[in-house]
């Protein structure tokens, strides 16, 4: 049976006709002038060929230039966010920071004011007893602070020291109801006694005569007796009297001048050596003078 299939020259031969005229085709090219004109003529359909052999590897650049672009642009979107946050957030933080600004502010016109010696201290603690009334500021034993010394904020009386320890010392605030504090109407001299109710908001103005002359705002200051605490500092505003036939004694409420319940930094006064030999004494008696 003869085969459908013709057999054509030996593979050998076919490799030796394919290398003689490729010899041939590139002496031509390098000897005869005119090869230039037929390669250009032969170039014109290969032309669309090369340009569709090349669109895969077009795309494929495209495609990594596209998706390098994109990958750029959300790490650069991600960076962006961040930032927007962190200005938020600084933003946020600004009217705290203004307001602590107008704090020290005070706190320094304040200073200015007190002909003692004084040491800026800051809150960092409150005590957790809820029957008392006593906060934990930054300076001790190491700073010169010593029992019984006043504290005060930038508007007036905040209470006193009652405990030192080597960096922190206790605070015992006026408005506790172990405190008291020996005051006198500024308006008229008129001396009586500060004890705190136990209410941040409200103090009270003890044993003064139901024939007294206090009024409704009358501020009350330090009266300096007893030695522990300067005269002249604000310690309360009064703000209601109260006259009972049957009793000797006004009941006369005041309001602390004192943020008792806002202020972060305060004033250790210093008041000569008297402070100093009164260190030795209870906190307690501290607490009634």
């Amino acid at each position: 049976m003869k085969s459908i299939f013709s057999h054509g020259p030996h593979l050998g031969y076919r490799f030796l006709f394919a290398l003689l005229l490729s010899g041939m085709l590139m002496f031509a090219d390098l000897r005869i002038p005119q090869t230039d004109k037929l390669k250009q003529i032969l170039g014109y359909p290969l032309t669309p060929i090369l340009w569709i052999a090349n669109v895969p590897s077009e795309a494929v650049d495209w495609s990594s230039s596209t998706l390098a672009s994109r990958e750029k642009l959300m790490i650069e979107n991600e960076s962006l966010k961040a930032q927007v946050l962190m200005l938020q957030r600084k933003t946020q933080q600004l009217p705290i920071i203004q307001a602590e600004n107008r704090r020290l502010r005070e706190l320094v016109n304040a200073s200015e004011q007190v002909s003692e010696r004084i040491l800026a201290a800051q809150l960092i603690g409150l005590d957790t007893d809820a029957f008392s009334h006593q906060v934990i500021i930054n300076k001790g034993s190491e700073d010169g602070v010593f029992v019984g010394q006043p504290v005060l904020d930038a508007t007036g009386l905040m209470g006193q020291v009652i405990q030192i320890d080597t960096y922190t010392s206790r605070v015992l605030l006026i408005a506790d109801a172990n405190h008291a504090v020996p005051v006198e109407v500024n308006r008229n001299g008129l001396r009586g006694v500060v004890s705190g109710t136990g209410d941040l908001s409200q103090l009270e103005l003890i044993y003064v005569p139901d024939t007294a002359d206090i009024q409704v705002g009358d501020l009350l200051v330090t009266s300096g007796l007893g030695g522990r605490f300067p005269q002249g500092y604000p310690v309360a505003v009064v703000d209601s009297v109260e006259h009972d036939p049957g009793e000797p004694f006004a009941i006369i409420k005041a309001k602390p001048s004192a943020h008792l319940n806002r202020s972060k930094h305060v004033l250790l006064v210093f008041n000569g050596d008297a402070n100093h030999s009164d260190a030795n004494q209870s906190s307690d008696s501290d607490a009634t003078q």
